[in-house]
């Protein structure tokens, strides 16, 4: 009987850890729709904790939903992140808005700047991430240390290589209509959260 208790405690421990862990990473990736299909980013709490808390704070307000990626370089990035990008009128100075909240101090990690990667842009000076980042066509590692990466895009980058490319001789700038985030959000808030696995708990207190 002692044994029998004791496998279920060890049942029941495994399924509750299991499912923590499951539902930790819901809560640490983030869907991007964009108008090709969904792109899955893995973020990085453990590298960039406060950059990581902005992002989701900010995807859980809406605020990424509809901003164009307003600075796109071929072989380089896609940058996003402006909400001065929602309106036409503000073309000129798109790149230059951010968010109501404090700039960010910087969060450089062992982190590099590899394709898929997704990284805070920032005005050149120090602290100065708040709203805006960029994922990465391909790798370039002479960015290491000057942009804090918080993610990695683990599904659905060949949605990312579709987006439409800006001028490159006019530093990546749109010409015409740029491609817009259709909607981003924390997986952890659309997903069914993982429950303990009781029935298998149930299913061993018989056997």
């Amino acid at each position: 009987m002692r044994q029998i208790l004791m496998s279920l405690v060890m049942v029941f421990s495994l399924a509750s850890v299991s499912s923590q862990a499951a539902e930790r990473d819901l809560e640490n990736i983030l869907y991007l729709d964009l108008k090709d299909g969904r792109v899955t980013i893995q973020m990085y709490p453990a590298f960039a904790p406060n950059t990581v808390e902005r992002i989701k704070k900010l995807t859980r307000e809406g605020f990424y939903d509809g901003l164009a990626f307003h600075r796109v370089l071929d072989g380089f990035m896609a940058q996003t992140g402006d909400p001065l990008s929602k309106q036409e009128s503000k073309r000129q100075v798109w790149g230059s808005g951010g968010s109501s909240y404090p700039d960010l101090e910087d969060e450089f990690n062992i982190k590099r700047h590899w394709r898929g990667v997704a990284s805070m842009a920032n005005s050149g000076v120090p602290n100065s991430a708040n709203s805006q980042f960029f994922i990465m066509f391909k790798d370039n590692t002479r960015l290491d240390g000057n942009y804090t990466v918080w993610g990695r895009v683990i599904a659905g980058m060949k949605h990312v290589d579709k987006i439409k490319r800006g001028d490159e001789y006019n530093n990546g700038a749109i010409v015409g209509e740029p491609d817009r985030i259709v909607k981003m959000v924390v997986a952890a808030d659309v997903e069914p959260k993982p429950e303990a696995a009781t029935e298998d708990v149930a299913e061993a207190a018989e056997n």
